[in-house]
């Protein structure tokens, strides 16, 4: 500091002007720009004794410290959310994936039980058409039997009948003493 000091008084010192001119001119307190000159070299000099750019050069790298751990917690921070991101759209292709298999299974199970449906109504059906046929076997088993029952009394009719027409009194009571004697001898 002392040197700028004595550098700048000595430049000044030794101008032309001030050799010809009698009064001091430039190092004259009635001169402004020396009176500015020396406050200016007294502030810097005020400015290095209590360490000013020391402490701005701190605070300057204070600062570009915190920049710099703000840039890698920012940096830090991107990529914690880009693995989100990764992680998030993976497992949205899982999911998507997932969904696909249980829409498969179930046409697949739809598929199987319309199938076993239909395979349940078949054989309902079948079941029902023996039903059917049983009922019908049956029907025609009691009309057959209906049919001989009728057969039978118009055969037993139609031989009274003619029995009847044919027979005289006296051979109907001895088919009926005949017949009696014959139980009578079946009883006994």
């Amino acid at each position: 500091m002392k040197r700028l000091i004595t550098t700048a008084a000595l430049g000044l010192a030794a101008s032309p002007a001030l050799a010809a001119s009698g009064d001091y001119g430039f190092l004259s307190l009635n001169n402004t720009d020396f009176i500015v000159l020396l406050g200016f070299i007294v502030f810097i000099g005020v400015l290095v004794y209590f360490k000013v750019p020391g402490m701005l050069g701190k605070m300057l790298d204070d600062r570009a410290a915190g920049i710099q751990s703000e840039l890698d917690e920012a940096k830090a921070l991107r990529e914690e959310a880009q693995t989100l991101l990764a992680s998030y759209e993976r497992k949205q292709k899982e999911v998507e994936a997932q969904a696909e298999r249980i829409v498969k299974t179930a046409r697949e199970e739809a598929k199987t039980s319309a199938e076993q449906a239909k395979e349940d109504i078949k054989a309902s059906v079948a079941r029902r058409l023996a039903a059917a046929e049983d009922q019908i076997e049956s029907a025609k088993d009691a009309a057959m039997r209906d049919v001989q029952a009728q057969a039978v009394t118009v055969a037993i009719g139609a031989a009274q009948d003619v029995i009847a027409k044919q027979t005289t009194a006296t051979e109907a009571n001895k088919l009926i003493d005949d017949a009696i004697a014959e139980v009578g001898a079946k009883l006994h």
